[in-house]
């Protein structure tokens, strides 16, 4: 049967020991490392490891970048792998683009969110629900190594125990806040973790939008303006964006950007789509960036009088965007890219914007260069 075992690389042979069963498929972890990979190097994070039958020491590993004890350039190819395999299924493999990597590989990361008991600070551990103490991590920015340090001197922390129902605090850092103005349990709001990846996602959805003459754009989970900056920038004629987190969107509505109409909207709602085209009765292009979850409601979403000449959907889960990626082909779309990007390496984690233009059979498209 399969074997889910943290620590092995593909082509590598490993006697290992199962821990127990998740599905039709055995967990386990690695007893020996028989024949190590040519990519495998030595992780440059003390906090990196996962664990093994043989382990003598009780320290609690890390596990936030699993793919840290293997070249880059080998992680890159693995993921443009796991990419055009997923879209193999839907008949679109041809449309997906080169893996862009990220520019910085340690050093990256603008936010995370740390944990605490008031008398240790670190990461949840991968795979179960024990506090990893970390006295550094190497990913993130110079800012946010700071605060982690900071904030480690500042424990014990009475302020930082946890109520009788939580096993912790959660401590969310960011480049705006320091050790000492940070508010434990605030949750922040959402922001792409790596700034040179953003960037280029950001500069793709421009690039696409500059082909249409003043389009009348919606945006579905817009957060607080991360792309609807850049969609009225790009000429859109008028942009309504709809997110469900109060807090982004009115920062968002702060900003005052002309063209710009915002909807407060529980986007996994029944019915929600048909409450935004009571508002708004026609667009011609729809942009996305759900969480994870992807598209939890979909029914109503392609509006049957007047369907989206094109759909740009930025996803950062590659199975739920494949899922509403195949609901849109059955509602006459076809991919005609897709750009994954590396925005957090050393992970599993793959980024994806995927462009999908509208049949011309299932209606009118939307008069463009170069579509």
């Amino acid at each position: 049967m399969v074997a889910l075992v943290p620590g092995l690389w593909p082509g590598e042979t490993a006697e290992i020991r199962i821990t127990g069963k998740k599905g039709r498929a055995a967990l386990g972890e690695v007893k020996e490392l028989l024949e190590p990979s040519a990519d495998r190097i030595q992780p440059e994070c003390p906090h990196h490891g996962f664990a093994t039958a043989t382990a003598q020491s009780n320290a609690v590993p890390c596990g936030g970048c699993p793919w840290q004890f293997v070249r880059y350039d080998a992680q890159l190819a693995q993921k443009q792998k796991r990419v055009t395999e997923y879209f193999d299924r839907l008949g679109a493999a041809d449309a997906v683009k080169p893996i862009q990597a990220s520019p910085q590989i340690y050093g990256y990361r603008n936010r995370a969110q740390l944990k605490s008991d008031g008398r240790r600070l670190g990461f949840v551990a991968e795979g179960s629900r024990q506090l990893a103490p970390v006295d550094d991590c190497l990913i993130l920015s110079d800012k946010n190594r700071q605060t982690l340090r900071s904030l480690r001197a500042q424990l014990p922390n009475p302020a930082w125990r946890p109520a009788k129902a939580q096993q912790w605090v959660k401590l969310d850092i960011d480049e705006s806040v320091s050790a000492d103005t940070l508010l434990a349990g605030q949750r922040p709001a959402f922001r792409q973790a790596n700034n040179a990846i953003n960037l280029r996602m950001q500069k793709w959805l421009a690039h696409k939008l500059q082909q249409y003459d003043a389009p009348r754009v919606l945006e579905l989970f817009c957060g607080d303006g991360n792309f609807t900056g850049v969609i009225n920038a790009a000429g859109a004629g008028l942009t309504l964006a709809v997110e469900g987190f109060a807090p982004a969107l009115e920062r968002l509505q702060s900003r005052a950007l002309n063209g710009v109409d915002t909807l407060h909207a529980n986007l996994f709602s029944e019915g929600v789509f048909e409450r935004i085209y009571q508002q708004e009765k026609q667009f011609d292009v729809l942009v996305l960036d759900p969480p994870r979850e992807g598209l939890k409601v979909y029914e109503g979403l392609v509006p049957r009088t007047k369907p989206f000449s094109a759909i740009y959907y930025i996803s950062c889960d590659i199975a739920t965007l494949v899922r509403d990626v195949a609901r849109l082909q059955s509602d006459g779309y076809s991919v005609t890219e897709v750009q994954p990007l590396d925005q957090f390496p050393h992970t599993p984690h793959i980024e994806c914007l995927v462009e999908m233009q509208l049949h011309k059979s299932r209606g009118k498209r939307h008069s463009a260069p170069g579509l």
